[in-house]
């Protein structure tokens, strides 16, 4: 791992964004005045932001739980917060393994102090880009063990990748190693319920990724629900399909359904 990679501060940084828009405090200047300005073009983000944590939580409890998967592999870990996957797994599954992988020094810092294990359980850190899926596999066999499940987590980062760099072939090498039982869970961005902003086919949520990559922020990718529900090919996916982030097993409310968000999602076994 590189600890003492330099951390840039004049340059956002998606973690730090979005640790930003969930209200946490490690982040830098630079990251609060690009993630301001893109939340004045698209407002919608934080509720996207709330909503893909919240999807986590759900998610890992339903693997932890119904599933009884006690491995998991979270790729574009992101800053910690709250409810992390070890501590959501943990709470279900005491003797829980977890695997965080990010290429982000910060993040990398932040995991060593603030991402802390059960005594039952492990946890560790990789510093790898998902760009090369061998080097995360290879890493993550010193903690998991490949010859049972293990849930692979994916959120927010397939985006990231260019249609050039073929997401699905990335995946697909991710998921060729997992056991039977195994299971894969895929979040990312859409351009569904957008409001066009007159400019030909541009929305407001893509002019702010345009202010965001202006800024020397790396690009992210919008895809369709159905590209996203395409990731899944070959694989078991559980109720309720690829939907909203807000709408995969939502908690109960007497509000009724949640709204829609500009994320879609899935969680599917591997057969």
């Amino acid at each position: 791992m590189a600890g003492n990679a330099r951390i840039d501060s004049s340059v956002p940084h998606s973690a730090r964004i979005w640790n930003h828009w969930l209200g946490g405090k490690d982040n830098y200047p630079i990251d609060q005045e690009v993630g301001d300005e893109f939340v004045r073009i698209f407002p919608g983000q934080v509720d996207i932001a709330r909503h893909s944590r919240a999807f986590l939580g759900r998610a890992v409890r339903c693997l932890a739980g119904e599933a009884g998967i006690r491995q998991f592999l979270d790729i574009g870990t992101g800053l910690p917060t709250v409810d992390n996957t070890h501590e959501v797994a943990q709470r279900v599954a005491p003797d829980a393994r977890v695997v965080y992988v990010d290429n982000d020094p910060l993040v990398l810092t932040h995991a060593r102090a603030l991402l802390t294990s059960t005594p039952e359980g492990a946890t560790s850190y990789i510093d790898a880009d998902i760009r090369d899926p061998d080097t995360i596999l290879a890493g993550a066999t010193e903690t998991l063990d490949f010859g049972r499940p293990v849930a692979l987590l994916l959120l927010g980062i397939l985006g990231h990748l260019t249609n050039e760099e073929n997401p699905e072939g990335v995946l697909a090498r991710l998921v060729a190693p997992l056991a039977p039982g195994s299971h894969v869970v895929v979040c990312d961005g859409t351009d569904v319920f957008g409001t066009p902003s007159g400019d030909g086919d541009d929305t407001a949520r893509a002019r702010a990724i345009a202010l965001y990559v202006e800024a020397g922020g790396v690009a992210y990718n919008l895809r369709s629900p159905e590209r996203i529900t395409g990731f899944f090919d070959g694989l078991e996916l559980l109720e309720p399909g690829v939907v909203p982030v807000s709408r995969w097993r939502p908690e109960p409310s007497p509000f009724g359904e949640p709204p829609a968000v500009d994320a879609f999602c899935g969680v599917a076994r591997v057969p």
